[in-house]
């Protein structure tokens, strides 16, 4: 029996002394990204709004944690499923930003939004637990 191997099945063998060398192609820069001028005014409201927020938070965390009467209140208000009554609580501390309330049985979540010039802008949100 005679195989006949045809020249492109034949098996390539380099020496192991060849060395292929790689050129990288290093192209010129011919372009420089232009960044627009900043504007920090939005940004530093947005700080000054968040820390009114961080100030409002402070004032619900306080009372939560001075006064077990007012904790047992929100708590059995979350307990009976009424929103209502949870956001009037949480109100009643004296905070002006708007607090959307959000509870389960491990505990209570609060999102406080603050807006500059009609436009949304800064969130915070407190998980506290209870369960």
């Amino acid at each position: 029996m005679h195989y006949y191997l045809r020249p492109f099945h034949r098996p390539v063998y380099y020496p192991r002394n060849v060395y292929f060398p790689v050129y990288a192609h290093s192209l010129p820069r011919t372009y420089f990204r232009v960044y627009p001028e900043v504007d920090p005014t939005v940004f530093t409201e947005s700080a000054e709004s968040m820390q009114q927020l961080m100030k409002e938070a402070s004032i619900i965390l306080q009372k939560l944690s001075d006064s077990k009467e007012f904790a047992s209140e929100v708590m059995k208000a979350a307990q009976q499923g009424n929103k209502e009554k949870v956001s009037q609580l949480l109100l009643s501390t004296g905070v002006h930003s708007g607090v959307k309330v959000d509870f389960n049985p491990d505990g209570i979540n609060l999102n406080m939004t603050s807006e500059i010039e009609g436009k949304d802008c800064c969130h915070l949100t407190i998980s506290l637990r209870w369960g």
